[in-house]
Formats: structure tokens, sequence, C-alpha cells
């Protein structure tokens, strides 16, 4: 990302921050991301609208002439020039709304979508007319600017800060960057169908497309199918693909997968996702006898194996998954031992990768990336990944893996599967095969197989070392003693000898 690009993500949230007056950031985030969003559907149809008007034959407001060219009509009365000019009436806030009621009475992809809030009460103390003003100087819907995807980055860096202001509630609509990032690079969904049964905003999405951009591939050999059981993030969701002109399909509604699965017949080449953790509460009681509990039946009080067979329920015959779990269903007794058996004996545990701590703004605790595969290149085998101590601290609560970091844990992945310059790394990774996991009572957690890395020799006699220390040591006692016959003088001083 270029400095010129961070610099402007930092401003225009600074500046957005300022005007949004007493508003929580549950509600702030729909008030900027709803403006972007529609800055870019209406940067997107003015310049068309302009290409409409030079070709000379009247039919810059023909609606067809907009869908053809995959740029959704904006009604007048909903462009930005209009807001712009009425960006500082008293009624902005009606203005905005009716705006999205037009847009979207145009636009059948996008009813029920935006966020109609701007006309409510919770609005009288945020300066809607300076935030539109901020973002009228930036053209983001251009075709130069949607190259450089730049209302995408914006878009993301803005659902980033809220998910770190929104503590826990961001946690469910936003998994950082520099995990999807290392779980796309070790999956490569280059072509077929990519899916996520819990898909948040949508980052899993874009960052498969990104990492196809990346290595000169074709996004139409992608189809994306998602699903989401929060009405309102599920919105989001539908805006960030929108944004970034991204057909996919996350049912025409917000729904809970484990008991309306919206995508009931697909077979997915590619699942990527990051589950709630440990749900106690998932309704397991209702479907105790669903077909996907092939490998056994998930306890009420954890939903954790229920997602992971879901997601394999969903897998074509080669298919992968990559999927964010806490770290308690590697080691996880009872029922969950069972179904963590089964998975490894039909051999569908292709990879775990134990992630450092601190990489999500709503936890501190570390997660591993399970990766699953139908047709494993490796059979009965299963590599595991030590990266706990990988990443670097980007603020005093929140890590994050840098390109080399993800580029290594992707590589070994790789030289792994394909049996190509493959050595295990004492403390990092190890290719460990059925029998051993066996022996460990089928534990996936990666620091029983890697072992711990032996320290650096740093060329100092072992005799050396012992006799500094002792001699340290003696220092300290020595000191020690002195400190507390002080002590004792100055406690007998007062009357109260010991």
């Amino acid at each position: 990302m270029s400095k010129e690009l961070q610099e402007l993500e930092k401003a225009l949230w600074a500046s957005a921050d300022k005007m949004i007056g007493g508003l929580t950031v549950s509600n702030y985030k729909f008030v900027v991301l709803g403006l972007i969003f529609l800055k870019y559907i209406s940067d997107s149809f003015e310049e068309r609208y302009e290409e409409l008007v030079k070709e000379g034959y009247g039919l810059e407001e023909d609606r067809d002439a907009y869908i053809q060219n995959n740029v959704f009509f904006v009604p007048e009365k909903a462009r930005w020039s209009y807001l712009v000019a009425h960006s500082k009436d008293y009624n902005i806030g009606e203005i905005l709304d009716n705006a999205l009621d037009e847009i979207e009475k145009e636009n059948n992809t996008l009813k029920g979508v935006l966020f109609k809030i701007y006309n409510s009460p919770d609005m009288r103390n945020v300066n809607l007319g300076e935030i539109i003003d901020l973002f009228t100087n930036i053209k983001v819907g251009t075709k130069e600017a949607s190259e450089k995807d730049l209302l995408g980055r914006i878009y993301e860096y803005f659902l980033g800060q809220f998910a770190e202001k929104d503590g826990q509630k961001g946690g469910e609509f936003y998994t950082p960057d520099s995990i999807v990032k290392t779980m796309v690079e070790i999956i490569e969904p280059y072509e077929g169908r990519v899916y996520d049964p819990c898909c948040g905003s949508g980052g899993m999405f874009v960052q498969s497309l990104k990492f196809i951009k990346n290595h000169q591939g074709n996004v139409r050999n992608v189809s994306i199918f998602g699903q989401e059981k929060n009405p309102t993030t599920w919105k989001l969701a539908r805006m960030n693909l929108a944004i970034r002109a991204i057909e996919g399909d996350l049912g025409k509604f917000a729904a809970d997968t484990f008991h309306e699965d919206l995508h009931k017949d697909l077979k997915a080449d590619f699942i990527l996702a990051n589950p709630p953790f440990n749900i106690s509460d998932w309704g397991q009681e209702k479907i105790t006898d669903d077909y996907r509990w092939k490998y056994g039946i998930p306890p009420k009080g954890n939903a954790n194996y229920a997602w992971i067979q879901h997601m394999i329920s969903k897998l074509s015959t080669n298919g992968k998954a990559a999927i964010i779990l806490a770290n308690g269903s590697l080691a996880a007794g009872g029922q969950e031992a069972e179904i963590r058996k089964n998975l490894i004996e039909a051999d569908l545990v292709d990879a775990i990768v134990a992630m450092p701590s601190n990489l999500f703004y709503t936890v501190t605790i570390p997660c591993s990336v399970w990766i699953l595969n139908r047709n494993k290149k490796q059979k009965n085998k299963t590599l595991f990944i030590n990266a706990t101590n990988m990443g670097e601290m980007v603020t005093r609560k929140l890590r994050r893996l840098t390109e080399e970091d993800i580029l290594k844990i992707a590589d070994t992945y790789h030289n792994y599967q394909n049996d190509n310059n493959y050595d295990d790394v004492l403390g990092f990774c190890k290719k460990a095969d059925l029998e051993e996991l066996k022996e460990n009572d089928y534990v996936l957690t990666p620091g029983r197989y890697v072992g711990v890395e032996e320290p650096e020799d740093d060329g100092i006699p072992f005799e050396e070392k012992m006799e500094k220390i002792t001699s340290e040591l003696s220092n300290q006692f020595k000191e020690s003693k002195e400190l507390e016959e002080e002590i004792r003088k100055s406690l007998e001083a007062i009357g109260y000898g010991i």
C-alpha cells in the first residue's frame, strides 16, 4: 500500500471521527460506510454519464445503458452533486434516506441492503453536511480509482478501525486482513466455488479476489457463495462486494447457517471461514439427526465441531478449507475428541497452523487455522506449523503478521504438499504421520509435535556462563542481606524491632 493512501485513510478517519458527535461506534460505522458507498456508486454513474453524453445518442438517463456496463443507475436526487448542493439543508438526513430509497428502487440487487438511518433522532448531533464535504473531492468510483481499488481499501481500513473501536461487537463482522491473507495464500483459491458460511463483512471474498489479481488470474473464474446470520453485518458484506463490482450469492436474506442453510446443494472448491468461537447456545437439540454429523454429533455446549462438519459437508471431491478456530478445539475431550479422531482417520486434516496471540481486535487469545482437504497429496500425514512467535505489534494490544511471515507459512505448506525442499524445522514445523497422532491421542496442538527451538549458540562456554551467573547471584544475595539489615535498623529506631 502506498504511503499516500495510508495518509489519506488516516486523514479521512480523523476527520470523520471528529464530525460524528456522540454517536456510538455501532451506529457510526453505518453512517460513514453508507456515505462512502453512496460516493462510489455516484462516481461510477457520473463517469458513465459523461461517456454517454459524448456518444451523443441521448442515452444518459437510460437505466439499461448503465446496467449493461455493470454500473448502478443513480436517480437525479441521489447523485453526489445533488447531495453536495443540499449538504447544509436542515433536512439533509431526510434527503439522504430518500436518496438511498431511490437507489434501491432502481437497482434490484441493492434492495433491502442500504442503511437508511440518516433521518433518525440519533443523527441530531452528527454533522452530515461536513462528512459529505469530506468525501467530495475524492474520486473513488472512476475506472482509474477502481483499478487501484481505492474505495475498497478505504472501506476495508474503516471496517478495521470500527472493529477495533467496537470491541467484542467488532469481531462479529471483521477478521484482520493478515490472518485472511495467510489462509488465502495457503489454499490458493484460483478458480472454482468459494464459500464462507459465516461471512461477516465479506473479507474472505475480497482477499480471495485480490490473491487472484496479484497472481494474474481471472476473477471471472471464481463464484462466490456466503451466508451471514446478523442482518446488519449481511448488509455490510453486500455493500463490500458491490463497491468492488463482485457478484456473489449471499442469500436473499440473513439466516442461521445451522438451521436455515441457504446453499444446501453447494459443493465448494474452497472454503474460508472464521466462525464465532465456542458458541454454547447453537440449537444442537433441534438438529441432532442432521446429515452433516457424519463424524459424530457435536456437543450441545460448543459449536466448534459443528462448524467443522458443516464445512466438510460442503467440500467438493477436491475441495480445501481454511478455518480459524479457538485453540481449545485442538485438544478438547469428550465427544469432540471422538469427532477429531474420526476426522483424522478419515484423512481430512491436512495441516494445523498455530497463530500468535493478539491478532484480533476483540480477543487476545491465540487461535489456530485448520486446513482440511478432501484430496490430500500427503496421505495419512498432517503438517504442523508453530507460528506463535511470528508477527509484529502494531499497537500495544494488536499484532499483525508481516508479508514475510505470511509467505513463510504458505511456502512451508506448499513445499510440504509438493514434497519439494521440505524439511522439519525444530520449533517451527513438523510432518507427522497417523501413527504419531495416535500415540498423542489424536491431539492436534502443534507444540506437541514441532518441539522447542534450540537456543542459538552464542559461542560462550558453559563453564564461563555458570561462573558469571553464580557471581551475579552472590552479589545479589549480598545486596539483599545489606538491605535487610538497613530495614531492621530503621524499624528498631522507631520502636518496632524484629
